[in-house]
């Protein structure tokens, strides 16, 4: 079993670095084209870092820096000399800005070298867990053609209304423009808009995608073509059920997208993306077409910022559509004891396996919902949004 990093105590050099406005181009993780002589291998670049990955106080918190160097040259991080054996270094560093640029200095016969990373201290952290929500289409048509007098005389939403009363859950809800069938978001009425409204604390619609297929429909499309779908969705989300409950989106279709579109998706109000980040065939999948190594680390880790971007990408921790009710606290539990996942429980499912008229409808599928929220509730987790302030903690 996992337990928090505590520094060793034989490393009594401390020290600050300052904060940075700089954004870095070269620096990646484990990076090719980084130096073999010089390294900062932990943290890596974009490392989003709380309370367990160290010592944490008003001062602000304390980290190990860990690399490699050239035997015999003399290794400052921060200014602070650090610990040697062998072509290995380290030192204790304290964080005490909301990011940070790490430096290291390596000074011997063949010169001097250089190496840096930047990472974000998630200062406020504490516990917390998200429910998203992706593919949803079925109940929008569903109260358009049946006129409810409420939305929560659809099914679907009264379900979620109960989690929330029994548990305090938020859910975001990323929908689609179209379906199949030929309806539509303009065809759904204005008249719930104080309806939304008045759940919009705990209910929030955000784009998905255009459509349900094709599959990966952004993974290769241009930028434009994305924004464009986004923007028409938002538009609607603002029209039939007003700004409050409009959400910056959380998952792009497949978690696929060309890499020149996050920079335009930061600038239309995304912080936070989620993804699964898992090997299928022996490629990384669901990746939003990072490289490799970034695909890796974000599988062991629960949050990685891309500085080129702006956004901070979070893994997915269950997809309650493909996890038997037995085997939710199987999957909970070891994730909620390692300092690198316990933090952020980013769970998730999909519409489409609610609806009994769905070719591969579970019957279970709320009481997976129940039993989720009910696991991460019981060992002290708190609902929240992760596009409000630092994935759902103050800044």
């Amino acid at each position: 079993m996992s337990k928090p990093h505590i520094p060793r105590r034989d490393f009594l050099q401390t020290a600050a670095c300052g904060a940075t406005g700089i954004l870095f181009g070269s620096p990646s993780i484990m990076s090719a084209a980084a130096s073999t002589t010089l390294k900062i291998e932990e943290p890596v670049h974009g490392a989003v870092l709380n309370h367990r990955h160290g010592t944490q106080d008003q001062q602000g918190l304390k980290i190990r820096v860990a690399g490699q160097a050239p035997e015999g040259d003399r290794v400052t991080v921060c200014g602070t000399p650090a610990t040697r054996q062998g072509n290995r270094f380290q030192a204790e560093i304290v964080l005490r800005q909301p990011e940070t640029e790490l430096t290291a200095v390596a000074d011997g016969s063949a010169g001097r070298r250089e190496d840096r990373v930047r990472v974000v201290w998630d200062r406020n952290s504490f516990p917390r867990y998200r429910f998203s929500i992706d593919d949803n289409s079925f109940f929008l048509r569903d109260i358009a053609a049946r006129n409810y007098g409420s939305l929560f005389d659809c099914f679907y939403l009264a379900i979620l209304r109960d989690l929330h009363v029994k548990y305090g859950t938020k859910f975001t809800v990323n929908i689609y423009f179209t379906t199949a069938d030929g309806f539509e978001l303009p065809q759904f009425p204005d008249r719930y808009r104080s309806q939304w409204r008045d759940c919009s604390d705990w209910l929030k619609l955000a784009f998905h995608a255009w459509a349900n297929d094709p599959d990966r429909p952004y993974q290769d499309a241009p930028p434009e073509k994305l924004l464009a779908d986004l923007d028409r969705i938002a538009e609607q989300i603002h029209r039939f059920a007003g700004p409050e409950s409009y959400a910056p989106p959380t998952v792009i279709h497949w978690g696929m997208t060309r890499q020149e579109a996050l920079k335009p998706l930061y600038d239309h109000g995304i912080r936070a993306l989620s993804g699964y980040f898992f090997k299928r065939n022996g490629h990384w999948d669901v990746n939003y077409r990072f490289d490799d190594a970034k695909a890796e680390y974000l599988s062991r880790h629960e949050a990685w910022k891309d500085f080129q971007s702006g956004i901070v990408f979070s893994r997915v921790d269950l997809v309650c559509n493909t996890t038997p009710i037995s085997k939710i606290p199987t999957v909970l539990e070891p994730l909620s004891q390692d300092p690198n996942l316990a933090e952020i429980m980013d769970l998730f499912t999909h519409e489409q396996y609610f609806w009994p008229f769905y070719v591969n409808y579970i019957p279970d599928h709320a009481q997976r919902l129940d039993t989720a929220i009910r696991w991460v509730t019981e060992h002290g987790y708190r609902p929240v949004f992760l596009h409000d302030g630092f994935l759902g903690a103050p800044v």
